[in-house]
C-alpha cells in the first residue's frame, strides 16, 4: 500500500518514507508506527493500543513512547507544537490528521512456493523461501534500543519439584530486568512459549525481534542447587557473559532473590558494552538519536577533557534529531557534572543549561532509574544541593535497587554528608552486586572517601590506590590520596600527589574547596587540612 499525504508517500512494501524526492531515514519501530497510525486514522489511537500493536505487549516506558512519537513526527515534517499532521489528544492519545490518499502497490503481496498469498503485517516482514522448501517464516523487526528475551531455564536435577524455582527465576528475571527503562523486555508468555524446545538464539532473537537472549540451568547436588546464566547476543549467537551461582535449597528463595540481583546488576553494564561496540559497525551517515547516545557513552567512559566534551556534542545531536530525549539530557548533564568535578572549565551559561536539562529530564521520565542517578549527581555537583541530589539518587534505588552505578553514587553523597555508615552499606552492597564493574574505579574512589570520613586514614590510602591504578586521572581519588597520606604524617609522598592534582586542574586551591558547601562541615574540614599540610595551594 502507498500512502500519499502532503508532500510524502509512505511506501509499506518497501517499507520507504519519502517527502519531497528525498527518501527519508526512519528507524523500523518509527516506520511501524507511522503505518499504524495512518492506517488507523480515523479514530484516537491510545498508548495501550500502541503498545500492544507496535510492541506486542512488551514493556515500554514512557520515554520510549514519547521518542518514538516525536521521531515519527519530525520524519514527515512535523513538530509537537504544530501537530500538524500527528495530533496529541491529552489523556485519550494520538491521532493522524492528514488528509491521506491511498494507493493500491501491485507488489503488496509475497507469494510464497505453496501459490498462498501473503499481506505483509506493520511490524512482520515476510522472508522468502527457497525453492525446494514449503514453508514460510515470519520474524518481528529489531528496533531502536536493545531487547531482551529471558527464557525458561532448564531443570537439570531430574527432580520435578525444582522446576517451579527454575521457572521462577526466570519470571524474577524479567520482573527485575524491566525496571531497567532502557531496556526492552520481552513478556513471560512470548519468551515461555521456547519452554522444553531445543532452539538457535537466533532463531529465536528474529521470531522474538530482540538482540539479547538470556538463558540457565537448574542442578541440584546434594544439599545445594547450582544455577548457571548465560547471556548470549541473538544476531550472531556469540556469548556476552555467563556465570554461576551456588546455595543451599534449605534458603531457595534467599538464593532467588541473590541470584536475581546479581544477574541483573552483571548483564545491565554488558549489554550497554554490547551496545556500543555493535555502533562501531553503523555507518556514521545513518546515525539516530539513539546512535549518538551510544557514542555519548563511549566518550564519556574514556574520561578525559576532550573525550568529555565531544560525549556532549554527541548528546547535543541526538537531542536536535530528538528533543524530547530524556535519556540524552541526563547524560549531558552528567558529562557536564563529571568535567565540573575534575575542574575542567565549563561556562556558566553551559552549566546552567545542563542542569535545567537533568530537571527537564526527571520530568520527562520519573520513573527511569538511570535517568534519576545521572539527574542526582548533575543537581549534586552544578547545583551544590545535596539534599536534592540524594532525593533523586533514593528515587533511582526503589526503581533499581540492583543499579551498582545509583549505589555508588549515593554512597558517595553520604560519606561526604556525615553518614559513613550509610555510605559503607551503599558501597559494599555495589562492590557485592558487581565486583567486576566497568568502572570499578569510581566505586574505590567511593570507598576511599567512606574510609576518609569515618577517619580510617590507611584504608583510605589503600582504595584510592586502587582506583587510581585503573583511572589515574580521577581528581577525586588524587585529592583523598593527598589528603589521607598528610594526615599520616607521610608529607612527601603527598606533596608528589598534589603535583598530578595540578597537572589536571592546575587551578584548584583550598580556599575553593572549603567553599564547597555539599560537604559536610566536619568532612570538609578534615579534608582540607589534609590537602593544606600536603601542599595544596591555600
Amino acid at each position: 500500500m502507498l500512502y500519499l499525504f502532503e508532500d510524502c508517500a509512505l511506501d509499506t512494501d518497501r517499507r520507504e518514507l519519502r517527502c519531497g524526492a528525498a527518501e527519508v531515514a526512519v528507524e523500523p519501530q518509527v516506520f511501524d508506527l507511522l503505518e499504524y497510525l495512518i492506517r488507523n486514522r480515523e479514530r484516537v489511537v491510545s498508548k495501550d493500543d500502541l503498545i500492544a500493536s507496535i510492541w506486542h505487549g512488551r514493556i515500554v516506558s514512557e520515554s520510549t513512547l514519547t521518542t518514538r512519537i516525536t521521531a515519527a513526527r519530525n520524519a514527515i515534517g512535523d513538530s509537537g507544537v504544530e501537530q500538524r499532521l500527528i495530533k496529541t489528544l491529552p489523556r485519550k492519545g494520538i491521532r493522524f490528521v492528514g488528509t491521506v490518499h491511498e494507493k493500491r502497490n501491485l507488489a503488496a503481496t509475497v507469494r510464497a512456493t505453496s501459490g498462498t498469498v501473503v499481506e505483509p503485517e506493520h511490524t512482520i516482514r515476510a522472508i522468502h523461501v527457497a525453492e525446494d522448501s514449503d514453508q514460510s517464516e515470519s520474524t518481528f523487526s529489531l528496533g531502536e534500543g536493545p531487547s531482551i528475551a529471558v527464557l525458561p531455564f532448564t531443570n537439570m536435577s531430574g527432580d520435578p519439584e525444582h522446576e517451579y524455582f527454575a521457572d521462577g527465576m526466570a519470571e524474577e528475571l524479567i520482573t527485575a530486568l524491566s525496571r531497567c527503562k532502557w531496556l526492552m523486555v520481552i513478556a513471560r508468555n512470548s519468551s515461555f512459549s521456547y519452554k522444553g524446545k531445543s532452539v538457535d538464539v537466533r532463531q529465536i532473537g528474529r521470531e522474538l525481534g530482540v538482540r539479547y537472549v538470556l538463558e540457565g540451568s537448574v542442578r541440584r547436588g546434594s544439599s545445594r542447587l547450582r544455577f548457571t546464566a548465560q547471556l548470549i547476543d541473538a544476531t550472531s549467537g556469540i556469548h556476552i557473559w555467563a556465570d554461576r551461582f551456588d546455595g543451599e535449597i534449605s534458603n531457595v528463595f534467599e538464593l532467588q532473590d541473590r541470584i536475581t540481583e546479581s544477574v541483573v546488576a552483571a548483564i545491565e553494564p554488558k549489554i550497554e558494552l554490547a551496545e556500543i561496540e555493535r555502533l562501531r559497525h553503523k555507518p556514521a551517515a545513518n546515525l539516530g538519536a539513539y546512535d549518538f547516545l551510544l557514542r555519548a557513552k563511549r566518550l564519556e567512559s574514556e574520561f578525559t577533557e576532550e573525550s568529555l566534551s565531544a560525549a556532549l556534542g554527541c548528546v547535543e545531536a541526538a537531542l536536535k534529531i530528538d528533543s524530547s530525549y530524556a535519556l540524552a539530557m541526563a547524560l549531558g548533564a552528567y558529562c557536564c557534572a563529571e568535567r565540573n568535578v575534575q575542574g575542567w572549565i565549563n561556562s556558566p551559561e553551559d552549566e546552567t543549561k545542563w542542569l535545567r536539562a537533568a530537571w527537564r529530564a526527571v520530568e520527562l521520565d520519573k520513573d527511569d532509574a538511570n535517568i534519576l542517578w545521572m539527574s542526582a549527581y548533575a543537581v549534586w555537583r552544578l547545583e551544590k544541593n545535596a539534599q536534592r541530589a540524594k532525593e533523586l539518587g533514593y528515587r533511582s534505588l526503589l526503581i533499581n535497587p540492583n543499579s551498582a552505578n545509583a549505589l555508588t553514587m549515593i554512597g558517595w553523597m553520604e560519606a561526604t554528608t556525615a553518614n559513613s555508615t550509610k555510605a559503607f552499606e551503599l558501597i559494599e552492597r555495589a562492590q557485592q552486586l558487581n565486583p567486576r564493574a566497568p568502572r570499578e574505579w569510581f566505586m574505590s574512589t567511593a570507598m576511599a572517601l567512606a574510609c576518609f570520613a569515618a577517619r580510617r586514614f590507611d584504608e583510605t590510602v589503600s582504595w584510592s590506590e586502587k582506583a587510581l591504578t585503573q583511572n589515574r586521572r580521577f581528581v577525586v581519588a588524587l585529592r583523598i590520596l593527598a589528603s589521607a597520606l598528610a594526615k599520616l604524617g607521610q608529607r612527601e609522598q603527598a606533596a608528589d600527589v598534589v603535583q598530578e592534582i595540578l597537572k589536571i586542574d592546575p587551578h584548584l586551591t583550598v580556599s575553593a574547596l572549603r567553599a564547597n558547601r555539599t560537604w559536610e562541615a566536619g568532612f570538609r574540614n578534615q579534608h582540607c587540612e589534609g590537602l593544606r599540610l600536603a601542599g595544596l595551594p591555600a
